[in-house]
């Protein structure tokens, strides 16, 4: 499966009990297959992984790889599978690679806060008990730990290690990590703010909160660009622009969720510790979503 271009980082719907909502589920990745996008990523950030129990989890990416291979079969599936456990995040690739997962995206352990070493074994670990292949997720944002240059130059060669997805908001560093890095190991942005910009650097794409709402949009940024009309990539980019930053008004997926709930795809309902959009914001959002349409 090729890593380039748009891959949504799929919410995860709930109903208004807080047990999730399959039929919304499958209602929001029959659109981003109808919409073209590259690949879905389940069980991420987005999906709030953190609040799924294990057997949710696994039930997440098998429905998702079943649903989506129905309308595409060469669609990517790249299944969230991180934990700061390493044998937890060994046990949740295997269960993603049984499931039918194409790759896994594995998040720099959170909390315990490893030295270089400590990162280096962990995705190491991994990727050596993994049938399929591994990409490392950098968010230091999120888990208080970044990669250094060198260690992801080392993780590169690694033959099951594919690629990062690069959330550090950093282009120079992820121009630092593309020039130390072999030619087939793929970068991948985490921000789709800087989706243009990686773009222009060698990146190969973005895994998107925003293609929840707007796939055909999003994906036509890189499609746009790889094709070489390098003008409309750029035209599309600066339309989508501020509702990509509207997506971060609030931790991640808060703004998202309102978003699609404002669409009528899902209900607007979040596991705690997470909470709605606040009002203000709300309001900012609908104002903001006034003019796109739903695909």
């Amino acid at each position: 499966m090729k890593l380039q271009g748009t891959f949504t980082a799929l919410i995860t719907p709930f109903q208004k009990n807080e047990q999730i909502d399959y039929p919304a589920l499958k209602k929001l990745i029959v659109k981003q297959m109808l919409n073209k996008v590259e690949g879905l990523v389940p069980c991420g950030t987005t999906g709030e992984s953190p609040t799924l129990t294990h057997e949710e989890h696994r039930e997440v990416i098998a429905k998702t790889v079943e649903w989506a291979k129905e309308i595409n079969k060469d669609t990517t599936i790249i299944a969230g599978t991180g934990s700061n456990s390493t044998q937890e995040a060994v046990d949740l690739t295997k269960s993603a690679a049984a499931d039918g997962a194409d790759y896994a995206l594995v998040v720099n352990p959170y909390y315990n806060k490893p030295t270089q070493d400590g990162l280096y074994a962990h995705f190491m670990r991994i990727a050596e008990s993994s049938t399929i292949p591994v990409i490392v997720y950098n968010i230091p944002g999120r888990t208080s730990v970044s990669l250094s240059i060198d260690t992801i130059s080392r993780l590169a060669e690694h033959p099951n290690i594919a690629g990062i997805k690069e959330s550090t908001g950093d282009l120079g560093f992820m121009a630092e990590v593309i020039l130390n890095t072999p030619d087939d190991f793929v970068l991948l942005s985490g921000d789709d703010n800087l989706l243009l910009p990686v773009l222009s650097i060698g990146g190969k794409g973005v895994i998107s909160v925003l293609s929840n709402l707007l796939p055909l949009k999003v994906g036509n940024v890189s499609r746009s660009f790889f094709s070489g009309n390098y003008e409309h990539a750029r035209k599309e980019y600066y339309n989508l622009l501020p509702l990509m930053k509207a997506m971060f008004f609030e931790t991640n997926p808060i703004p998202v969720k309102a978003a699609l709930s404002i669409m009528s795809e899902i209900e607007n309902v979040l596991r705690l510790p997470m909470t709605k959009l606040s009002k203000g914001n709300h309001e900012k959002l609908i104002n903001i979503l006034t003019g796109y349409d739903n695909t």
